[in-house]
């Protein structure tokens, strides 16, 4: 059981409101999130974990992530266990971590680990738990690592602060091997300029997709992961002019030698089309 092949779009749904769960896998979300942290009370959990188990049971070919409650909590063991028991649960996403010893836990369920970083401590540890067997790809969680670090937010020195941080995802993600991180949410679903635009960036920045909490979000979080008519054409014609069996040559008057074809193939591959 796996999950999209593509991530441009990660979407959050509450594991309290099981009338949704459907209604997320028919959204076009490349991958649908059943989170059990931030989005369930703590009276609910227990519910929201029975919800999530009796979906599951029903629903034999269902892939979805589950979001995690974070190491320390009395629902981290108790989460990770229904995970492990449930073959429809294609990964585990996992709060707030930060510790090589709790990735190693979660990953003790034969699942992929998803780990969400969004704490201090969480960078600190990033080397190391790029490391730990069974990490896959890491989330970025700006919103509670702006208030851990006591950034004031939208500010230009947070977005410093921050867009440090995302190098660091997409270079140790690289050094370890794994899968290209996913982007933190954008709270408005509103604004889907902003959201596209934000998307756009993290695309040039390495991320492979976003976090979301909406649906209305999907759209300008596609096209910002998706490369252009323009990037697109000059592409395809990278990779004709390449097929002709030179080493190097000139497309639109600039030298093309193999990291350039390789940029190329990524273009495409981006876009969908084979290569």
């Amino acid at each position: 059981m796996t999950v999209h092949q593509k991530t441009r779009s990660v979407l959050f749904v509450p594991a309290s409101r099981p009338e949704r769960f459907e209604k997320a896998r028919g959204s076009g979300a490349d991958v649908v999130v059943i989170d059990l942290e931030d989005a369930v009370a703590p009276a609910e959990k227990d519910a929201a974990r029975e919800s999530l188990r009796q979906y599951l049971e029903a629903s034999p070919d269902v892939a979805v992530l589950v979001r995690i409650n974070s190491a320390g909590t009395k629902e981290f063991a108790l989460d990770l266990e229904l995970c492990r028991q449930q073959s429809g649960v294609a990964a585990i996403m996992v709060a707030k971590s930060q510790s090589v010893e709790t990735l190693q836990l979660a990953a003790e369920t034969g699942k992929p680990i998803w780990p969400l970083v969004e704490t201090a401590l969480g960078i600190d540890q990033l080397p190391y738990m790029a490391k730990v067997k069974g990490v896959e790809r890491f989330c970025f969680g700006a919103l509670d690592l702006g208030v851990d670090l006591r950034i004031k937010p939208d500010s230009a020195g947070a977005q410093l602060m921050l867009d440090r941080v995302r190098a660091d995802l997409v270079i140790h993600s690289r050094v370890a091997g794994l899968q290209a991180p996913i982007e933190t949410v954008y709270p408005s679903f509103e604004n889907e300029a902003a959201v596209e635009e934000i998307a756009r960036q993290a695309c040039e920045m390495g991320f492979s997709g976003m976090l979301c909490i909406h649906p209305r979000q999907l759209a300008p979080i596609h096209r910002g992961f998706s490369p252009d008519d323009a990037e697109l054409d000059w592409a395809r014609r990278v990779l004709a002019a390449a097929a002709s069996g030179e080493g190097v040559f000139q497309v639109d008057g600039k030298m093309v030698d193999a990291p350039v074809i390789q940029q190329a193939r990524l273009i495409v591959s981006q876009a969908g089309d084979d290569v």
